[in-house]
């Protein structure tokens, strides 16, 4: 018996019909990530506001959640808290280590912000190494993160382009930005901390949005050769028809790894987990109804034939 039996076969969906629908769906994404980030912005978490990061050691395994607890209690702006290992000041016992990030209040100094949490965990802990970021450093690390991401986009569109044609690498590159900007606007919508982490994630967002929308064109490609006479509206819609069933199993398998991590993984796991979700919604859409559909407003590749057949009333 097949797996997952209640998806069919083989599907007739006329996706192309429906591109103004989700047109303007994206277009109103793309217009409230742009609201939010405007009069909002991103709430900026310790790695691009500056801070305190601190390694400490204990005599024995680290109770993570007993420190971010305590941690919490002096009332820092932001705080994170992790295990770290596999260095030589940190290799036993296992997770007896962790590196704490803290954003001082007010008027607090990095040093009193130390010392507060020096008493606060008492004398299990030994300080390992004391690091204070300082606001240049941090908007470094900022610009960075936005260059790496609009370079993986663009990088990703060259790579279509030549492994394609450059209309299939415009139409990447349209929906695969659209994809990281629209989960860039959740951070905004949310308030989540943006972090170097949620850099992370959009950059695996661009990977995997990518990835579904090749797969369409790889099959348009192939069909395109096995249908010379097809018009490419019809080629679309077959080619998409086509790999539904692999978009939907891939989308579900991904979605079901990240619902643990969002539910279980704890507050250091989130914010991560909650952007790949929504990126994987998004980025499903867009791969379906959005990325191939823009072809059709680009000069037909090599071997299309351009003219459509006239569109049935909605």
């Amino acid at each position: 018996m097949p797996l997952l039996r209640f998806l069919p076969e083989a599907t007739n969906i006329d996706f192309v019909r429906v591109r103004y629908y989700a047109f303007a769906l994206d277009g109103l994404l793309v217009l409230a990530t742009i609201f939010f980030l405007w009069h909002h912005g991103l709430n900026l978490g310790i790695d691009f506001q500056g801070g305190v990061q601190m390694e400490v050691k204990a005599a024995q395994t680290i109770d993570l959640g007993k420190l971010r607890a305590d941690v919490g209690s002096l009332n820092f702006k932001d705080s994170q808290i992790q295990n770290i290992g596999g260095n030589a000041r940190c290799n036993t016992p296992v997770n007896s280590c962790a590196l704490l990030k803290v954003q001082p209040s007010d008027g607090q100094s990095g040093e009193a912000a130390q010392s507060a949490i020096v008493k606060k965990i008492g004398s299990g802990y030994s300080v390992i190494s004391t690091q204070y970021i300082g606001p240049k450093v941090s908007q470094e690390l900022f610009d960075n993160g936005i260059k790496a991401t609009i370079l993986a986009v663009v990088g990703i569109a060259l790579w279509v382009a030549f492994r394609f044609e450059w209309q299939y690498g415009i139409s990447a590159a349209i929906a695969t930005g659209h994809d990281v900007f629209v989960t860039a606007g959740l951070y905004a919508i949310t308030g989540m901390d943006f972090t170097l982490t949620s850099v992370a994630a959009l950059l695996t967002l661009a990977g995997y949005s990518i990835n579904d929308t090749v797969v369409v064109f790889d099959r348009i490609r192939e069909n395109r050769r096995k249908y010379k006479r097809m018009r490419l509206y019809d080629l679309i819609n077959l080619s998409t028809n086509q790999m539904l069933t692999r978009t939907i199993l891939t989308s579900v398998s991904t979605a079901m790894s990240l619902i643990p991590l969002l539910f279980f993984g704890g507050a250091s796991l989130f914010d991560f987990s909650a952007a790949m979700l929504f990126g994987i919604v998004v980025g499903t859409f867009s791969s379906t109804y959005v990325a191939a559909a823009l072809l059709l407003y680009l000069p037909a590749p090599a071997g299309a034939i351009e003219e459509k057949p006239a569109e049935a009333k909605s």
